[in-house]
């Protein structure tokens, strides 16, 4: 079974603490503790109920040990394989009152990471055949965001930056912020403070015209981030980049649906980043049923 980095696992445990407070709070499952009897013993499976993409496991095991480390668990399935309606993804067996208490935290996770999964998943298939990769946001929820990205890479994704401290992204804001200080010259100034200040990180920098764009080139960071740009503004920054900065990666963002984005990765561009990804996914329809063994 797949797993999670210790990062992830670390992630994981703080979310994990914080659902089991709020689950079951000082009391456990009432409702189980009050109709089941201790000595009943069950089995259930998790079952997708919607062709997916699965993400989550390693989460699921690790809510399962968490209620009961008497529990057996057992995968059937691992993170990143293609689920079809009906499939089987795990089984846990032992006690019912314990099975239950862990039911809904195992589904949150599962259902959640898997629904990013499957979205990533088919935007990566949009955009096949093209080289341009598909990349997540810092658009993710608070607390979530390892988790999230991982359920990314499970679906074929890219990962963007983590936070704000991995990696520089120059936004308008940025370039507004210290125009006063470099009039007409503030894409160039900002790249150089950058440099200058951070000499081990990638540097990217958000343009939103041709012209922009000429200037950010000429400053030579890792990656231009095109933002809201059409497609043949687009096309045009492509060979505009081709011509005169051919290691320079460009990124498109902006208005990217499954609408839209094969005609972006047309264009030629190298990256897309889709924060729909993180903040749109849907949980994908996953189930526990007790197996009347």
């Amino acid at each position: 079974m797949t797993d999670f980095t210790v990062p992830e696992r670390q992630t994981l445990a703080a979310l994990l603490e914080l659902a089991i407070r709020e689950d079951l709070g000082k009391t456990g499952d009432v409702t189980s503790l009050a109709t089941i009897p201790a000595t009943a013993i069950g089995k259930a499976a998790f079952v997708a109920r919607r062709p997916g993409i699965l993400a989550g496991l390693p989460a699921c095991l690790r809510v399962i040990e968490r209620v009961d480390p008497s529990l057996k668990f057992q995968s059937h399935l691992n993170d990143g394989q293609s689920l079809a309606s009906g499939y089987w993804i795990a089984t846990v067996e032992g006690t019912m009152r314990s099975i239950l208490s862990a039911e809904r935290m195992a589904l949150n996770f599962l259902q959640h990471l898997s629904g990013i999964a499957t979205v990533t998943s088919q935007y990566v298939d949009a955009v096949a055949g093209t080289k341009a990769k598909i990349l997540d946001t810092r658009k993710t929820l608070p607390g979530w965001r390892l988790l999230e990205k991982y359920a990314v890479r499970m679906g074929g994704g890219t990962n963007h930056r983590i936070g704000l401290y991995d990696a520089i992204l120059i936004k308008d804001n940025h370039i507004a912020a210290i125009r006063k200080a470099a009039p007409g010259n503030e894409i160039e100034e900002a790249v150089r403070r950058c440099r200058e200040t951070q000499p081990g990180l990638p540097v990217e920098i958000e343009v939103d015209s041709l012209e922009q764009l000429e200037r950010a080139l000429a400053s030579r960071p890792e990656i231009v981030l095109l933002d809201n740009m059409n497609l043949d503004q687009l096309r045009s920054s492509v060979a505009r980049r081709d011509a005169t900065a051919p290691d320079v990666l460009l990124e498109a963002s902006g208005g990217v649906n499954f609408d839209t984005v094969r005609g972006i990765a047309e264009t030629g561009v190298d990256r897309i980043s889709v924060g729909a990804l993180t903040h749109s996914s849907p949980a994908l329809d996953i189930a526990l049923d007790y197996l009347d063994t």
